[in-house]
């Protein structure tokens, strides 16, 4: 999920621009009571208050710019199954049977949003299929393996082609595999996460935009402050993600060190051809590769190619960054070396030390909801679900999570981003050689 990284870059999302807006909502300017106080008003935050408010509760949302502005409105819109760290985790912390359970719910996660499309209504552009490739003869053989395991631990099933049967799948001379998987899908997030703020609000939540919570004080009750109100409720959930830091010393100090800020970044191409999208990617499917550093890409609803990646772990917007992800986009599709390229944009993902979703409890009455670690389309609405059942006191699912074991980064507030950079290095050699 993708967060604001700087000014020009936000003008330059092909999601705002492939959309109108509503009307701004207005900021919170009085004092509240409410059931449930949540912060973040993107795909956990809106997912939560929809689950909270089914249950009966009164709820408030509290975002500091609009609805989906950040991470939400703004990643590459792809639902993956699974976890961006993989079953390790969960298998040698919590056992095979948990880490089943735990496989199950992100199967249940992609169900959730066909589910909350046709309920709701939200034209989104939803499209099933996805496609993971391999760019060198060694990550061909760890894709195969991976296929190879989810088959036979968790019984889920992809379509494996190698070597020249690649070509079935993708039209590209870069790759050695591919494994194509009917569950996962794509979508476009800001037209999604707009959908979920119409939902929540035709359920009685209040939303407040422009209204970044800068105290939050706790107890047997909560109260959340910002600028010009309060809200005081009886449970509160944070749902900022990577925001969570910003103002982490006055609000979460408990757990902003267990996240850290990537950059990654996407770019948008002219509208192609619809046969040559065909001819391409004949399935219409989502892809990524399997690097440490990787490349994913799709085509929009528009037959625009939005193809991400150029991380940065260091904060700083790389330089040339149109030019460089030309070429990457070329290198994968020769045929659209010379296609222009009209968007630019791009952000933060934030990361956990062990890839896994981190979700957990403050105390007995605050929830936090961060770590997606680039799975949250899918898992945000999961993780809203198991909060709010949490908070109703059925908190089976959601302790699955809340029992792993986290790290906070390395170094602290000064030399953890300067590790993290050192560490990356090394994973990109790797890739490289």
């Amino acid at each position: 999920m993708l967060l604001n990284s700087d000014t020009q870059l936000n003008r330059n999302s092909y999601y705002e621009a492939s959309v109108t807006r509503p009307d701004a909502l207005a900021p919170l300017q009085e004092t509240l009571v409410a059931d449930v106080l949540v912060v973040g008003a993107g795909f956990a935050g809106l997912s939560s208050a929809i689950e909270l408010a089914r249950r009966g509760y009164s709820v408030v949302v509290l975002e500091a710019d609009r609805v989906g502005s950040g991470a939400s409105g703004r990643n590459g819109g792809q639902a993956i199954v699974g976890y961006a760290s993989g079953q390790e985790p969960f298998e040698q912390q919590l056992g095979k049977a948990t880490a089943k359970l735990a496989w199950d719910m992100s199967l249940q996660a992609i169900d959730l949003i066909d589910e909350r499309i046709r309920e709701f209504d939200i034209d989104c552009d939803w499209v099933k299929g996805y496609l993971y490739v391999a760019d060198s003869p060694r990550k061909a053989r760890a894709l195969q393996d991976d296929v190879a395991t989810l088959a036979r631990d968790y019984g889920f099933q992809a379509d494996l082609a190698t070597g020249a049967d690649v070509q079935r799948h993708i039209r590209s001379p870069l790759y050695h595999a591919s494994a194509f998987d009917t569950t996962s899908g794509h979508l476009h997030p800001l037209k999604y996460v707009l959908g979920l703020s119409r939902a929540a609000q035709a359920l009685g939540v209040k939303i407040f935009e422009r209204s970044a919570m800068t105290r939050l004080e706790r107890g047997a009750s909560v109260t959340g402050s910002t600028a010009q109100g309060s809200v005081k409720a009886r449970f509160c959930v944070l749902a900022g993600n990577y925001t969570l830091p910003e103002f982490g010393p006055k609000v979460a100090p408990d757990i902003s060190a267990r996240i850290m800020p990537v950059g990654t970044y996407i770019i948008g191409t002219a509208p192609l051809d619809a046969a040559l999208c065909q001819q391409l990617i004949p399935s219409n499917a989502a892809a990524c590769d399997n690097n440490f550093i990787l490349d994913y890409f799709r085509f929009s609803a528009d037959h625009r190619m939005l193809f991400g990646g150029r991380v940065s772990y260091s904060t700083q917007t790389p330089g040339n960054l149109r030019g460089v992800m030309a070429q990457r986009l070329a290198k994968v599709f020769p045929q659209l070396a010379q296609v222009p390229v009209e968007f630019l944009w791009g952000g933060f993902v934030d990361i956990s030390m062990n890839r896994a979703p981190d979700f957990g409890r403050l105390g007995q009455n605050i929830y936090y909801l961060q770590g997606f670690s680039g799975h949250g389309v899918a898992l945000t609405g999961l993780a809203g679900q198991l909060v709010a059942q949490a908070v109703a006191g059925q908190a089976e699912r959601f302790d699955v999570f809340a029992r792993l074991q986290h790290h906070n980064f390395p170094g602290g507030p000064l030399l953890r981003m300067p590790s993290l950079v050192l560490g990356t290095l090394y994973h990109r050699l790797r890739d490289a050689l």
